[in-house]
């Protein structure tokens, strides 16, 4: 019988060396890095999810201490700061998850070497951005939208709207299939929340939404939860709404295993979703 040693347990014996063993320590941890992102997604329970990412994240922090350039340090952190805010906080907490959510934010930024956030400087050091860059671009466009929808009434975000909108359109360049679709998504809810005057689409947003659907077979309930959020309520289509709603609670959220935490956190917030269905159709 093999036995294999908790990620997390190998990484929390490791760093108390790293000042004394740094280079070797640091070496061993950032190998580990990219299994411990996939096991954060294959966990399909969310109690045990929700208990335990927050410390793994505050570990992970005390890497980039040691290790303030090391970018699977800092996706890993972008990626889970994201994550967490989306499926744990946001409904209930919203200016908690919009602090999370910018603090996914600078790490993604980080990792991608972005100091400034000003339009010009992001679209300059996105034009030398290849395909290896992928994850942190993905993770610093979800927390950056996610971060604007959460403060919309301030003027802040809808100046940084050009600039995350940039490094969307360099995802979309770049691969829109990615992540199981995750660029077609997150363009399809741009362009059904906004008014038109502010850049909203919703047609177009339907057809980005269909191709997130096909790329993961319609497993990803990312999809269905943004396509009932965003689209259905912006053209009322309670119908479509519902539909959404109910292929969500049918489905199985391992049937992409890959993403399961994300299709079980989404399958609770569908239910609550469900509930406003008065308050969003008229």
């Amino acid at each position: 019988m093999r036995f294999r040693i908790p990620h997390g347990l190998v990484i929390g014996f490791l760093l108390p060396c790293l000042s004394g063993c740094a280079g070797a320590a640091l070496h061993v941890v950032s190998s580990l890095v990219p299994d411990m992102s996939r096991v954060f997604f294959e966990e399909c329970d969310l109690q045990l999810a929700r208990q335990s990412i927050p410390a793994q994240l505050k570990l992970m922090e005390g890497l980039v201490r040691q290790a303030p350039d090391n970018r699977d340090f800092l996706t890993a952190l972008s990626t889970g700061f994201a994550g967490y805010a989306m499926l744990f906080v946001e409904d209930e907490n919203p200016e908690r998850a919009s602090r999370l959510y910018r603090r996914a934010l600078n790490y993604g930024l980080q990792a991608m070497d972005l100091e400034e956030t000003d339009t010009r400087s992001v679209r300059n050091k996105l034009a030398g951005i290849s395909r290896d860059a992928l994850a942190p671009l993905l993770w610093t466009s979800m927390s950056w939208y996610g971060w604007i929808n959460l403060n919309l009434d301030k003027p802040a975000a809808l100046a940084e709207l050009p600039a995350a909108r940039a490094c969307l359109d360099k995802l979309m360049e770049l691969d829109p299939d990615y992540f199981f679709g995750a660029p077609y998504i997150l363009l399809g809810s741009m362009l059904a929340a906004r008014p038109r005057m502010l850049g909203g689409d919703a047609a177009k947003a339907k057809t980005y939404f269909t191709r997130a659907m096909a790329a993961s077979n319609g497993a990803f309930f990312l999809v269905h939860y943004y396509y009932a959020k965003t689209y259905a309520v912006r053209v009322q289509d309670r119908a479509l709404f519902l539909d959404l709603i109910h292929q969500v609670a049918k489905g199985r959220p391992d049937a992409l295993k890959e993403v399961c935490l994300i299709n079980a956190g989404i399958q609770k917030k569908m239910q609550g979703l469900e509930k406003k269905v008065d308050e969003l159709f008229f």
